[in-house]
């Protein structure tokens, strides 16, 4: 047979229409295979072997090939298979009659492995099972002498200590969604929180008997039952539950009282600050707990591995990724009630700990202690959070050693979340293709003057080019739904944003601006509206604002973060407009911050202006004032600083600038 014979009957197939091998690719690619199989018989048996090492090498060279041209292919591809497994897994536990929680997945824990540690705190160990039949007494004791029923929601007022994780456990095997109440919020912000997750029921710790004590009329008259872990007490309206827990059974309650749980119903209440000026109820169910649990099997930790959690229980990181990733992990949790830079790696290693949680700020304190010989001397592989910045994250890696930093993006109620699972340096995820068409997520133009997306002509929102700034929405549906906020409606619709691409399509409005490099990173740029962050906590401007203006000497105030050298998030600052024939009066200014905000939300700097600048709209101006800063070489206006030595604000001089500008002065 000639070559041109094959030539001839390759163009047949492959190019000329009404073939029958036009049918399907199928019979094209066995006929193909059949000729040149054809042909490799006829040719030399030299050619024959030149030929073979050909292809060998070609697919020796495929691997470098693949990397130069998709560097991260592998690593996309194990964070795809991942994302697939737990969601097929999700599914399962969706479908399973009774529904399938993270309380069954604790349960399974007790029964495969009952004497492993479970909890480690304060040079105190509980196994599984300790912990499940600790849990089962809190629950046959709410049973016994309370009101409880399944559905009730109960608040938890308590710090990081074993009773919250016993109580919530308890909770869960009767039915019950907890609320998980911020430990430093009082007054108005308390009673605010129990009436929009429709608390029946308050349990709160001894140490803050006297914030209860402060709110406890109102809270009768909302028929809220008090209860405190302690043993004694002696108010009135206050019932403790001490040794009603110590004299109950620790069998475990009626599989019965849950039987009626789906995978959509009510698990959890975590609150977030917001533009409201109070904290908003995000409404969690069984799937998102699900969902956020699983982000520590992405991260790659292990069911050996030892997690040290020192973020506040109260907040989405500490209890979902923390607390019940590790449940999820069936691995053994070093929980510690405060943070604390100079005692963090020294509990690491007394407990051999493996995987960390942080948040930006506690990187950075991390990275100021003094250094020490054994920096590196520890068990720590990988490290999960988020809000670390980049030259933070270098110098975490160049003084503490080889740690896998997996930083995350994510709003407790938001529909859209990332995952740096490449370790790429200063990245919050990476926008691969299965993750843009599963999460129908985009970043739109967007106008800080206005506070408001940029439309073109027919009304929709515009997608900015790789490598610009915009504002992050993802699309509500079925598969990514946005609950919103509990008894509040209108926040809710606030976060929502409406023909976005096309007539009547829904869009959740994240408020943060980000930008994608040409690789496909994906970088946190900054926040927009009312919200700043400091020291890990989101800073509500309208809630401090409210508190400001209740003195009688102040008749505006606007309130701002401002960038500081050296820290994460922005501090928090006011401009203020004084009351006609009033002067400002430190004393009275500090001692009010101090009984009516926690000190993160606290205003650092305080600027005295004649007239607040406003918007055409008649918005605050807050854009310009945070970029002016605090600096008073450059501000004309009276500013003041507070002084928590002195205890009063007092005059904003260069030299404390400059003492704050190095780090000399801690903030």
């Amino acid at each position: 047979m000639k070559g041109g014979f094959y030539t001839d009957f390759v163009r047949d197939i492959f190019v000329e229409p009404g073939n029958p091998a036009e049918a399907s690719l199928f019979t094209r690619f066995v006929l193909s295979t059949y000729i040149y199989g054809l042909w490799f018989v006829h040719i030399s048996k030299a050619l024959k072997m030149a030929l073979l090492y050909t292809i060998l090498a070609g697919l020796a060279i495929l691997p470098l090939m693949i990397y130069i041209r998709f560097p991260y292919f592998v690593q996309d591809t194990i964070y795809i298979i991942k994302g697939i497994r737990i969601a097929l897994r999700i599914r399962k536990f969706k479908s399973s009659v009774p529904c399938y929680t993270i309380l069954n997945r604790f349960l399974d824990a007790v029964k495969k492995h009952p004497e492993k540690k479970f909890i480690i705190f304060e040079n105190q160990s509980y196994s599984y099972e300790d912990a499940d039949k600790i849990s089962n007494k809190v629950a046959n004791a709410l049973l016994d002498h309370t009101s409880l029923r399944s559905g009730d929601t109960v608040a938890l007022f308590l710090g990081n200590e074993p009773f919250f994780i016993w109580i919530w456990l308890a909770l869960a095997k009767l039915g019950c969604p907890a609320s998980l109440l911020n430990y430093n919020i009082r007054s108005k912000s308390l009673l605010h929180c129990l009436s929009c997750c429709g608390a029946k029921i308050l349990i709160a710790d001894e140490d803050v008997r006297e914030a209860v004590e402060e709110v406890l009329p109102a809270l009768l008259q909302q028929q809220v039952c008090v209860y405190l872990l302690g043993e004694n007490c002696v108010t009135d309206g206050v019932t403790c539950l001490g040794a009603k827990i110590n004299a109950a059974r620790d069998e475990q309650p009626s599989v019965s009282l849950r039987s009626t749980i789906t995978i959509k119903s009510p698990a959890l209440y975590i609150f977030t600050s917001g533009t409201t000026g109070l904290p908003k109820a995000a409404l969690i169910n069984h799937e998102r707990v699900w969902l956020a649990s699983c982000l520590q099997t992405i991260s790659g930790v292990c069911s050996d591995d030892v997690i040290y959690v020192c973020l506040p229980l109260y907040h989405s990181a500490g209890f979902l990724m923390g607390l019940t990733g590790a449940i999820e992990r069936g691995i053994t949790v070093v929980l510690r009630r405060k943070f604390s830079a100079s005692q963090f790696w020294n509990d690491c290693r007394k407990h051999n700990v493996t995987v960390i949680q942080y948040i930006g700020e506690t990187m950075r304190y991390l990275c100021n202690t003094p250094k020490t010989e054994n920096d590196c001397v520890h068990s720590v592989r990988i490290a999960i959070g988020n809000g670390i910045r980049a030259d933070t994250w270098v110098e975490f890696l160049q003084r503490f050693g080889h740690v896998r930093i997996c930083e995350c993006y994510g709003a407790t109620e938001g529909n859209i979340g990332f995952v740096n699972y490449t370790g790429k340096i200063g990245a919050i995820g990476r926008m691969n293709v299965f993750l843009k068409k599963a999460s129908h997520f985009a970043l739109i133009k967007y106008d800080t003057e206005r506070e408001e997306p940029v439309r073109d002509s027919r009304g929709f929102c515009m997608e900015v080019p790789t490598g610009e700034t915009g504002l992050l929405v993802a699309k509500i549906t079925k598969v990514a739904p946005f609950s919103g906020y509990s008894n509040n409606q209108q926040q809710t619709d606030k976060k929502k944003l409406r023909n976005v691409f096309q007539e009547r399509d829904l869009y959740f409005n994240t408020g943060d601006l980000m930008k994608v490099d040409q690789e496909g990173f994906i970088y946190f740029q900054d926040r927009i509206g009312d919200t700043f962050r400091w020291k890990g906590e989101n800073v509500a401007t309208t809630e401090v604002t409210d508190i400001l203006i209740m003195l009688d000497f102040i008749e505006e105030a606007n309130v701002y973060g401002v960038k500081v050298p050296g820290h994460e998030g922005r501090i928090g600052m006011a401009a203020v407009r004084l009351r006609e024939g009033t002067a400002f009066e430190s004393s009275v200014m500090y001692q009010h911050v101090e009984t009516y905000l926690p000190a993160y939300s606290r205003p650092r700097f305080i600027r005295i202006q004649r007239v607040l600048d406003i918007t055409g709209t008649f918005k605050q101006m807050k854009v310009k004032l945070a970029e002016e800063g605090f600096n008073p070489k450059t501000i004309k206006d009276q500013l003041y600083f507070l002084d928590d030595k002195k205890k009063t604000y007092v005059t904003m001089t260069e030299d404390i600038f400059r003492s704050i500008s190095d780090g000399r002065l801690r903030l």
